[in-house]
């Protein structure tokens, strides 16, 4: 059996550019030859739909796209994801999967396993399917798995479900197991996601295709990496990482091929690159503006902001105060000549004394502190965006995790705009990516990574004169933040008790800030954000 694999970027709610993508697709693989055409998990709505399911018609006008993809199907079958109503008790829709075949009714595949962690909400939305059965197509028992349901114990958190759907629908003489899903992207995944399906393949002795969405909705990314094995777990096809592709691949085949792994930052880069060109894309917005400071940090979001929208839809803007030195600003022209972005010189120096003149009096006598070291970057924030409002562009935060972690930045201020892009990116990890981007050539200024990173807004002012070592403030917050273990844990693996006290009282004041922060993307197993849920008012201390 010839599937087609159709790996497709849908926007959420375009309920009609979704209909395009998936029947154009559909129509060029039936051409090469398909027998069945797959596409991802809720393909017709996008993932995640969240509470748009709730919209009076939502859920009515997808029905009505499923009803027009099948009028459209021809010799070769497809199977699509899509909302479908749940007519009995329990929550009101499934998440579903349609099987359409010229000239038989729609038959449809409900998902039984439904996450409910992390950045999952699917049990608020989506009752479990009442039963599994595989179904017959083109001469073939095929089992229909929605994502999760293909997902064994050994790779969830914990064990969460009942039911085994995939050797359910072995029992009943499935020959074939079809997953569709929407699986984001986290560092490393895609190989966890191709060890788990073949070795589920070699365990019932099927081949397993299974097609993943690509693309970025909100602070999710989807990688692709859309895979099939044969029926020893042996890899027969990969395709693309972050980007649209359609593949037929034969259930018989006997050609196999070594999985496609990529270092951190071969997939960090065109990950990132993806999230922030699709949140722009879907978001109406054309073009991009972020401070350049001459730090690391804002010049690697430079470059991830060329690469995602071309650098003619980006600017620069400098903002120097009497803090900054002569090289952050040579590093700042430097690195918008190398990414070939406009760039702006709006120098805050006077700005910033006429703002602070306002308080002379009721200030005085009072010794300058953090209250003077926000103003600055609340008038950078300004000035980004004033310049969006009067030119259209989104606003980028350039925050990396390990200062939004602690709060080593400013509300309303660097932390201010629509996209915060590295924001799931821990420091040593923006160094490391800075490195790849210069792998063939210098694009960031040597100087921007060699020199100690700097806020600028003092005299002689560094990080390290606030914070540990980016080092070892990485390895605390990997294991306070992603791994939730408690200070007591942390300190007993031989960190220094003062300096994980500090972070852990750093980590959970700041909850505030974070609260009211620009979406990020997600990229590391436990993001701030949407799968992230902490209490501001508490007082609890582990």
């Amino acid at each position: 059996m010839k599937i087609g694999f159709a790996q497709l970027n849908p926007t959420v709610g375009d309920l009609g550019g979704n209909f395009t993508k998936i029947i154009e697709a559909y129509e060029r693989l039936a051409v090469a030859g398909a027998d069945l055409v797959i596409t991802s998990e809720l393909a017709v709505t996008g993932y995640p739909p969240q509470d748009l399911v709730f919209k009076s018609r939502f859920v009515t006008e997808t029905l009505e796209i499923v009803k027009q993809l099948h009028a459209r199907v021809g010799k070769t079958a497809l199977l699509v994801g899509f909302v479908d109503r749940n007519e009995g008790r329990g929550r009101p829709f499934h998440n579903a999967a349609a099987l359409l075949e010229q000239g038989k009714p729609i038959r449809a595949a409900h998902k039984s396993l439904l996450p409910t962690y992390d950045v999952f909400d699917e049990d608020r939305y989506f009752e479990p399917a009442a039963k599994v059965e595989p179904f017959d197509c083109g001469g073939k028992k095929i089992g229909i798995t929605i994502c999760e349901d293909i997902w064994t114990e050994h790779y969830l958190p914990r064990p969460l479900y009942d039911c085994e759907p995939t050797r359910s629908l072995i029992e009943q003489g499935a020959e074939i197991i079809l997953n569709l899903s929407a699986s984001p992207f986290t560092l490393h995944k895609p190989a966890i996601r191709y060890e788990m399906v073949a070795t589920l393949a070699r365990t019932y002795k099927r081949p397993i295709f299974y097609c993943n969405a690509v693309g970025g909705n909100d602070q999710l990314i989807f990688d692709g990496n859309s895979i099939a094995v044969n029926s020893s777990g042996a890899l027969i096809a990969q395709l693309p990482a972050f980007r649209e592709h359609e593949q037929i691949v034969d259930t018989d085949s006997k050609t196999t091929i070594e999985f496609r792994d990529e270092s951190t930052s071969e997939q960090l880069f065109p990950a990132l690159s993806l999230g922030l060109r699709d949140y722009l894309r879907k978001c109406g917005f054309k073009s991009a503006v972020l401070g350049l400071s001459g730090g690391i940090d804002s010049a690697v979001v430079a470059a991830i902001a060329a690469d995602a929208l071309g650098p003619e839809n980006v600017t620069g803007v400098s903002m120097p105060s009497q803090y900054s030195s002569r090289g952050s600003v040579d590093d700042s022209n430097k690195l918008a000549e190398n990414l070939g972005i406009k760039l702006l010189h709006i120098p805050i120096a006077e700005t910033f004394a006429v703002f602070k003149s306002q308080f002379k009096e009721i200030f005085s006598g009072l010794p300058e502190n953090e209250t003077e070291e926000n103003m600055q970057p609340r008038l950078r924030a300004m000035t980004l965006m004033a310049l969006s409002n009067k030119f259209g562009h989104l606003v980028l935060s350039t925050g990396n995790k390990s200062e939004l972690s602690v709060g080593y930045c400013t509300i309303y201020g660097d932390m201010a705009g629509g996209l915060s892009v590295i924001s799931d990116v821990p420091k040593t990890m923006v160094y490391e990516l800075a490195r790849w981007i210069n792998r063939e050539k210098e694009i960031i200024p040597q100087s921007t990574i060699d020199k100690p990173p700097s806020a600028e807004l003092k005299p002689n002012q560094k990080d390290q004169d606030t914070l540990p070592p980016y080092e070892i403030l990485d390895k605390i917050l990997q294991l306070y933040v992603e791994d939730n273990l408690s200070a007591r844990d942390i300190i007993g693996r031989g960190f220094d008790e003062k300096t994980v006290r500090w972070v852990q009282r750093r980590v959970d004041l700041n909850e505030y800030k974070r609260e009211q922060a620009a979406p990020g993307l997600k990229v590391t197993s436990r993001a701030f954000g949407v799968g992230r849920r902490m209490p501001i008012a508490q007082k609890y201390v582990d």
